[in-house]
């Protein structure tokens, strides 16, 4: 469950689809992986996507949501707490997400993503009791938060740089290892829009491994790579 609903989910589904379109796909495959997203607990992909593109926008800066400056803690965790009025978040939204708000499966999954996930643990506990309920639910949310979290906090502490970009992103090598490649952070930072986060041989990104299988049966087409004479001349 963590590996569909955070792996293929969060990773894929939510960063490297929606929020950048690192690749193209068909509109049913868009679908499964933000409901897939969606069962991690983490809101639904209208308020995840601009939540990240605000943080592109001012990575590390004043206006980004989980500034690494403000300390490790906030990073982490503290700015969830940090809840915005109803008309702020509407800014937001429009602001940073108008594509995803024309689309009703979306605003759908905005709505429901709390009682589909109540959905899936009467499932489980049909299916297993609730030694089921116990792994497929809630170990699966603390997992997925603290995974993703970490790449807010940890990809912005500790690690290397392959890019000297203007902010604190770092390429974590156990992050990455936890969160499918997204630890690779300075990476992504220094190219968003590629569906490749790991740039060097032994930079293990098992999300875009999941994207390359799904071009080589024909569900995705596209995928956006950095040129490699800018890799060439940015890597030491």
């Amino acid at each position: 469950m963590h590996a569909l609903c955070g792996g293929v989910g969060i990773c894929v589904g939510y960063h490297r689809l929606l929020t950048h379109r690192s690749f193209k796909r068909p509109r049913a495959v868009e679908y499964s992986l933000a409901l897939l997203g969606s069962l991690s607990m983490e809101g639904g992909p209208i308020v995840w996507v601009a939540h990240h593109h605000q943080h592109h926008q001012y990575p590390d800066q004043h206006g980004d949501p989980h500034s690494a400056r403000q300390g490790l803690w906030w990073s982490h965790v503290l700015w969830m707490f940090w809840t915005p009025s109803a008309e702020s978040r509407g800014e937001i939204t429009h602001r940073y997400a108008p594509d995803l708000l024309r689309v009703p499966f979306y605003r759908f999954l905005g709505r429901m993503y709390a009682w589909l996930s109540v959905l899936a643990a009467v499932l489980m506990y049909v299916l297993g009791g609730w030694s089921f309920v116990f792994w497929g639910m809630f170990v699966l949310l603390m997992l997925t938060y603290h995974t993703t979290w970490l790449v807010n906090s940890a990809g912005h502490a500790f690690g290397y740089k392959n890019f000297p970009i203007n902010d604190l992103s770092t390429n974590c090598w156990w992050v990455a290892l936890l969160t499918g490649g997204e630890g690779w952070h300075n990476n992504h930072h220094a190219f968003p829009t590629s569906a490749r986060h790991g740039m060097r041989f032994w930079e293990i990104d098992s999300a875009y491994a999941f994207i390359r299988s799904l071009r080589a049966v024909g569900l995705a087409w596209d995928l956006q790579t950095p040129p490699a004479n800018e890799l060439r001349f940015s890597l030491r």
